[in-house]
């Protein structure tokens, strides 16, 4: 997986915990409180700001941590 792949992974996981942790419909077992809510406002602004600015931290960090750019078999998405 690329860095923008883990992004996307990431992203999507956080949103669906903090709606999972977050949201009390009634018989949510995993509802834990409602600032939970706050985590994918978070990660909804920070994609919106980088849709803008190009500047992302996550980003950043997974370069740091040798998280390849690119793909090194063609560009293919799915390894063929």
């Amino acid at each position: 997986m690329i860095v923008t792949d883990w992004i996307h992974t990431l992203a999507g996981l956080f949103i669906l915990l903090g709606l999972a942790l977050g949201v009390d419909c009634g018989h949510n077992p995993l509802f834990l409180h409602r600032y939970f809510l706050v985590l994918p406002l978070f990660v909804g602004l920070n994609l919106f700001q980088f849709g803008f600015s190009k500047f992302c931290p996550l980003g950043i960090i997974l370069k740091k941590l040798g998280v390849p750019e690119t793909r090194q078999n063609g560009g293919s998405c799915c390894g063929r």
